[in-house]
């Protein structure tokens, strides 16, 4: 079920054009979509509908099919004309009409069953108003990237002309940039860097080429400084439109680079480490001999320190399978010789086991609470803990688990409403959280918690203070123990089957 509030957030700059012949129906829908919109008008015909959409421009248009003067099916194929990206929602009392055979060869982006039911329509309207979110970012993003750049190159100009006589300082302070807001990005390019010059060497390259792929290795993310943080410091795994965002990294990077004298020597490299072997690679799609043999040892070198460290949503490889993968890719996304050489370049090394996307500082908590706390109870959502069984799954760090479930709280909301049951979650959630001291809080199911840790929580007081609560309140709730020592639990479907 949508969180109101949440929709609320979402939708609360956005504007409505609403069509709809039925008057009673068009005032009731109204005063609903009022509660969540900036700014909602109505029509009541599809000639009325098109006139305002000429005249204002609305982030979503809402509309029935059947109508007088001009029909709801007309209407869209005018606002398409005009708009062909404009978001919109029918409705309908026939979902096998050829109305609606109609609209969906139009382009629409979703639909709503009269007689209205609010949850279809609050799902509905949370769907298109999360894809402007994104769009909305994406364009800010390109709107506001030439400036960025200007003035990022400004910064570097003026620090390369302050420290021009040291080279090195240059680079250490431009990674400090990305550092800031990512470690992890900040940690991954120095070990590129190193990597890089281990295999040029291997590879009989010169120490002045050694040395310049070792200086693009470690600004090689530099265009990262460009990437909004809804992107870059999402720990999870991206979707299509995050992903395309971040791809744009590299371009901010070589156009940072290439504007400065000292670093041009090796802008190109750092615009070709995300091509591959077979074409099929960003953002040139360049090919096999076509992508500069510098940079065909950057991209080895990337991918390799990418699969040997933990990401929230993977375990890392050992350096081995790393090397069976890197065989296995080899003529489709990296060059063959390459391959055979890093492998031996990089038999020895040795990484260390701690590297992760984890949090490790409280403004990275933060940070990451964006992605991954309930806005309800303070608690870790359900994503959060999908992440830590599966991590658990292989790198036993909590060894136990504590399940706390109420028992028809759905009733309880019937009867006292949603705002009172949501107070019960949050005093249930802190009496569980002020007693544990090792472990995670977790709000799963809706009205369920779930603790993970090793040897510290404090169960006759959780019972103690809950008992007081849930008498009170003709509440009851059940307490279950898990061994994760004996039960291997990897994702938070497999806890409903226990």
């Amino acid at each position: 079920m949508i969180n109101l509030k949440n929709l609320k957030n979402l939708t609360k700059d956005l504007s409505i054009l609403y069509v709809e012949d039925d008057l009673y129906i068009q005032d009731m829908m109204v005063q609903y979509l009022e509660k969540f919109f900036n700014l909602v008008e109505c029509a009541s015909d599809g000639h009325e509908g098109l006139e305002k959409f000429k005249a204002k421009k609305f982030d979503i248009v809402i509309t029935d099919l059947s109508m007088p003067n001009m029909s709801g099916i007309d209407m869209l194929l005018k606002i398409k004309e005009q708009n062909k990206e404009q978001d919109i929602l029918i409705t309908t009392a026939h979902s096998e009409s050829e109305y609606m055979v109609e609209a969906i060869k139009i382009g629409i982006d979703g639909y709503i069953i009269k007689p209205f039911e609010f949850h279809q329509l609050n799902n509905e309207l949370f769907k298109i108003a999360e894809k402007l979110k994104k769009f909305q970012e994406n364009e800010d993003y390109k709107k506001y990237l030439n400036k960025m750049v200007e003035d990022k190159t400004s910064q570097l100009r003026d620090m390369i002309l302050y420290q021009n006589d040291n080279y090195d300082k240059t680079l250490f302070s431009m990674v400090e940039m990305i550092e800031q807001r990512d470690t992890y990005t900040a940690g991954h390019s120095r070990r590129v860097a190193k990597y890089c010059q281990m295999i040029a060497k291997e590879m009989g390259y010169s120490d002045e080429e050694c040395t310049l792929i070792h200086q693009a290795g470690i600004l090689h993310d530099v265009g990262k400084i460009g990437t909004p943080d809804t992107i870059l410091l999402n720990p999870k795994k991206l979707n299509d439109i995050e992903y395309k965002l971040i791809q744009e990294h590299v371009t901010v990077s070589y156009k940072l680079l290439n504007k400065i004298p000292m670093f041009k020597s090796f802008a190109e490299i750092v615009y070709s480490h995300h091509e591959r072997y077979d074409g099929t690679g960003y953002p040139r799609n360049l090919k096999a001999d076509n992508i500069l043999p510098l940079a065909r040892i950057m991209i080895v070198a990337d991918s390799f320190d990418a699969m040997t460290t933990s990401r929230i949503y993977k375990s890392r490889k050992t350096i081995h399978e790393a090397f069976d993968e890197l065989l296995l890719l080899s003529s489709k996304q990296f060059h063959p010789e390459v391959v055979e050489k890093a492998i031996i370049a990089l038999k020895d090394i040795v990484i260390d086991d701690n590297i992760t996307q984890l949090p490790k500082s409280k403004l990275e908590e933060e940070r990451f609470a964006y992605f991954y706390k309930d806005t309800l109870s303070e608690a870790y959502n359900q994503n959060y803990l999908d992440v830590i069984l599966l991590k658990n799954s292989y790198d036993l760090e909590y060894k136990k688990m504590e399940i706390f479930s109420i028992k028809n709280f759905s009733d309880y909301n019937k009867v006292y409403s949603w705002n009172e049951g949501n107070k019960i979650l949050n005093k249930f959630s802190n009496i569980i959280y002020k007693n544990i001291f090792d472990g995670l809080l977790f709000r799963v199911f809706g009205d369920d918690f779930v603790v993970l840790y090793n040897e510290k929580i404090n169960s006759k007081e959780i019972v103690k203070e809950l008992d007081k609560i849930f008498i009170d309140k003709n509440l009851t709730y059940m307490i279950k123990h898990i061994n994760l020592t004996r039960i291997n639990i990897s994702n938070v479907a497999e806890i409903e089957h226990i």
